[in-house]
């Protein structure tokens, strides 16, 4: 396995797990809250479940499906970094995001040169 099938796969096991905990766990409900977002919590689950199944079935079936959910998904996190920069949290707990953002902007990069 390559390291972009990996980041892939990572990604999107990741983002639908992040995804379905929008709508079905109490500590992603109170995260929002916290964040400030109650209202588009479930527009980001959705979002993130799409950026998913994107990824996953554009870097198998169709490729540029493949850059622009890893550009969603990268945009989304910086978003999300943001929001926690702005709400104060530790640098700590805002560094997944940014992580997150730079893996997927490493994997439409990848996918683009591919096309």
């Amino acid at each position: 396995m390559t390291v972009l099938n990996s980041l892939v796969v990572f990604s999107t096991i990741s983002f639908l797990f992040f995804g379905i905990s929008c709508f079905l766990t109490t500590y992603m409900r109170q995260e929002f809250v916290r964040y400030g977002l109650t209202k588009q919590r479930e527009l980001i689950g959705v979002l993130q479940i799409l950026g998913a199944i994107g990824l996953s079935f554009g870097y198998v079936y169709l490729p540029i499906l493949g850059v622009v959910s890893a550009i969603g998904l990268s945009l989304l996190m910086i978003l999300g970094f943001i929001v926690r920069l702005k709400i104060k949290d530790t640098l700590v707990l805002a560094a997944p995001s940014i992580i997150y953002a730079i893996i997927n902007a490493f994997i439409a990069i990848a996918l683009l040169k591919s096309l």
